[in-house]
Formats: C-alpha cells, structure tokens, sequence
C-alpha cells in the first residue's frame, strides 16, 4: 500500500511527517550541486592523504605515495640564511663598534641581532623595552651610572658589574647603620638631607644643615657635594629623577642603612660555551644604545 504524503497546510509543501508541539518538519533535501560539492570535496581530501605526507603515527608520518616534502627545501634556505648573517657577524666581530654604527648595512643586522639576544637575556631583568624595575636599571632613559657611550655599554654587557670577573665594574657603598659607622638618627638626618636637597621633597622640621655636614663628611667624596654623582667610581647621581631602588624615602634610609648592591652577570663567552660571542655583545649593545637613552 504506498505511503501516504503529507503536505503543510501553509506552505503547501511536503512534510517528513515529524511534529514537535504544532511545528512540522519540512521536507526540503539538500541541494544537489551542494551534495556533488561535498563528495567533490571528500574525494579530494582522500587523494591529497594519500598523496601528501599526512597522517602521523607513532614517531613517525605516512610521507605520502609521492613523497613530497618542504623540509630539506626550508633547511636549505635557513643554512643559506646563517651563512649570509655569519658573514655579517664575523665583520661585526672584527670592526670597532664605532664603525659598525656608520654602516648602515651592518648596522641593520646587528640590530637585529641584538633585539633577538636582548628579548633572550636581558627582558627579564630589564623589561621588554629596557624600561627596567626597581633594582634593575632603565636602559631607555638618559641616567648612566657608568656612561651610556657605545664603547661602555659594550664593556658593562661583556664583563658584568660585581660579576666577579676581573674586567668587571665593581663599586661598594658602605653600609653606614650595619657597621655602625652612623647612628640611626644620623642616618634619619642624612636622608632628610638627600630626600630635600637632591629628591626634591620638603621633609619637615628636618636639621638639614644636620644632615648636609654628615653627608659632605661621608657621602661627598663619591656622590660630590652637589649629589651629580661620579661615574669612575660607579656612584650613582643622587640629583635625579631617576633611582635604581625607588623614588621613596624609606629606599634613601635602607640604602644608607645596609645599601643593594646589585650583580650584573658577565656576558662574554667562557670556557664553557655559556654567554655571548664577540659580535652578539656589539649587536646587544648597539640595540640598548638605540633605545632611547644612549650617549
């Protein structure tokens, strides 16, 4: 007996005889050119499996019946690449890092490379701009605590500050409270002096005549009377908007009390491998020279 079709009253279509609280389903099949596509496409698919390396298993892939492959291709071209940067780095290796500087050619790659070994040694103390955090210093400002000319940025990244190498800067602040050579009220003195005269800030019903005699006495002679600092003995300047250990009064007494000093590690290549080849310390230090605040 042949099946009886149903028809919507409203559309005048046929229905699949499915009804749900009043709704009834439409029989509307897919489009034909829309089915020959998607077999089109499934056949497709199952011919480029075949064909192309595709599917993994275990350790290895099924390279495919034809046996294609970009790798050697890519391979190819990253060797090629290296041999082109290498011939690059070696003349930046050679040439005084003043001259790299003037050559505009070389001084693209080195760059580059700089921006590639700062993001890989140097951002996480320094931030990804060089913009620095407290105890690491900002490297895109125009404050240097040992001169931020070319030639000594590229001595500070090779050999370090307090790194124990024997090249490395090195300079010491007395812990004045610690050992006891100042009182804790002439400590309180000292830093209402440094925090008013150098910081900028009114601190008061505070002795700064106090204050000033106990600093010329024994802050004077690395920090100068004025507090602009002296870059030979590594004595940050103290009359600046710039502070390595925060902008705060509380950080002027800790410093003065038992001082941060802070280690930069040597980054030039050693016996074991680890570290900077020469031209990637001249690349590193043409990019910080370049962000902003170099000499």
């Amino acid at each position: 007996m042949p099946t009886k079709i149903e028809k919507d009253t409203l559309s005048g279509r046929e229905t699949t005889g499915h009804e749900w609280d009043g709704l009834k389903e439409l029989n509307t099949p897919l489009p034909r050119w829309w089915l020959y596509t998607f077999a089109a496409c499934c056949l497709c698919a199952l011919v480029l499996v075949l064909l192309l390396p595709s599917i993994p298993y275990g350790s290895g892939y099924f390279h495919g019946l034809l046996g294609l492959s970009s790798r050697a291709t890519v391979a190819a071209d990253v060797k090629a690449m290296e041999a082109q940067r290498g011939i690059f780095m070696d003349k930046i290796k050679t040439m005084p890092i003043e001259q790299v500087k003037q050559d505009p050619q070389l001084l693209a790659v080195a760059t580059a490379a700089g921006r590639i070994a700062f993001a890989t040694n140097c951002q996480p103390c320094h931030g990804p701009g060089g913009e620095g955090r407290i105890g690491y210093p900002n490297l895109a400002d125009d404050t240097w605590l040992w001169g931020g000319k070319l030639a000594d940025i590229q001595q500070t990244i090779t050999y370090g500050i307090r790194s124990g190498h024997e090249k490395a800067r090195n300079s010491t602040m007395p812990a004045f409270g610690a050992l006891g050579v100042l009182k804790p009220e002439q400590i309180e003195a000292v830093a209402d002096y440094v925090w008013s005269a150098f910081y900028g800030h009114a601190e008061a019903g505070a002795d700064l005549a106090k204050g000033r005699a106990l600093f010329v006495e024994n802050c004077a002679v690395c920090h100068g009377d004025n507090g602009e600092g002296k870059r030979d003995v590594g004595a940050p300047p103290l009359k600046s908007a710039v502070h390595l250990y925060d902008d705060t009064r509380a950080a002027v007494v800790t410093q003065i009390t038992n001082p941060h000093l802070g280690v930069m590690p040597t980054w030039e290549r050693r016996g074991n491998n680890t570290g900077l080849d020469a031209a990637t310390i001249k690349s590193v230090a043409l990019y910080v020279h370049a962000l902003g605040g170099g000499e």
